[in-house]
């Protein structure tokens, strides 16, 4: 296996998610009081990390052994890395680099439990089975297929970097950590929509085959307003610093990207842009909202 190999298998491309939600936990530490020392840092932001890795390695392996990477229609954001369909014989590797990398997950998880107690080990299982659920169980129930995204990467993430490094649950970490939680559900949502025939053909069940791609396009707009709507009640209550408002600036690009995917739903070219778009809001959004708490 070249390192070329390892970087699709881990979609390499788009691990920067991770960090971005695991820096809003850290935020909302750093605006708690929380003394944050580095030890404790690199090992929230590794965690982050090779949560992400797992999933990405699992469903690179599970949408090949299932057929569905043979059928999906490739875009630079949707339909896998193309990795094991050329190199068939990688498959076992990357289900040992997802095994791993959940290992390593639940090793970093012991230290912060032994460091804060039980209810720690709660947000770990539910973290740790967020990533070993979304590729098996995740995919072929609708419901859980629209909410284990967010379920992983926000409230899981960003509320256990936040009592990792605080030892509490306080209000805006709470808060925060619902922005990623609508966003990274429609960064799922948007990217099924040229996959949905593929998806439908291998026994998978999302919201954008149960209702079709208009309707699902609505139930993305409206996630991304409650992502909005989420930062402003933060800063009208005073939980986030008024600085965080920076973060609405990437209203334009959610309202763009929402009427690309609307008038592209059915043309995979002209919803490339809208995908695109979606990227930017899902990285930018939650990192300004940390920048303006952390400032």
């Amino acid at each position: 296996m070249t390192l070329k190999d390892f970087f699709g298998i881990i979609r390499a491309p788009f691990l920067v998610l991770a960090p971005v939600c695991v820096l809003l936990g850290v935020s909302t530490a750093h605006l708690s009081g929380a003394e944050l020392r580095w030890f404790d840092l690199i090992l929230v932001f590794a965690g982050g990390i090779l949560s992400h890795i797992s999933v990405n390695s699992l469903n690179e392996y599970f949408d090949f052994v299932n057929g569905l990477d043979l059928m999906t229609i490739k875009t630079p954001f949707s339909g896998g890395s193309g990795t094991l369909p050329a190199k068939p014989h990688l498959s076992i590797y990357a289900l040992s680099i997802g095994l791993f990398s959940a290992a390593l997950v639940a090793a970093i998880g012991l230290y912060f439990i032994y460091l804060r107690g039980t209810t720690m080990l709660i947000i770990g299982i539910i973290g740790i089975s967020t990533v070993l659920l979304y590729p098996i169980v995740g995919v072929k129930n609708w419901f859980l297929s629209l909410i284990l995204p967010g379920l992983g990467f926000g409230i899981s993430m960003v509320l256990g970097t936040h009592y990792a490094l605080s030892g509490s649950i306080e209000i805006p970490a709470i808060i925060a950590s619902l922005i990623p939680f609508f966003l990274v559900n429609n960064l799922l949502l948007l990217n099924q929509l040229p996959d949905a025939d593929a998806d439908k053909k291998a026994g998978r069940e999302n919201i954008v085959i149960l209702i079709g791609k208009r309707r699902a396009v609505i139930v993305y707009t409206v996630f991304n307003i409650l992502a909005y709507l989420t930062i402003i009640i933060g800063i009208f209550t005073g939980y986030f610093r008024a600085l965080s408002s920076i973060a609405l600036l990437t209203t334009l690009l959610a309202i763009m990207a929402s009427y690309r995917a609307i008038k592209g739903s059915e043309d995979i070219k002209r919803l490339i842009p809208a995908l695109a778009m979606n990227v930017l809001v899902n990285l930018l959004t939650p990192l300004l909202v940390s920048l303006g708490l952390m400032l």
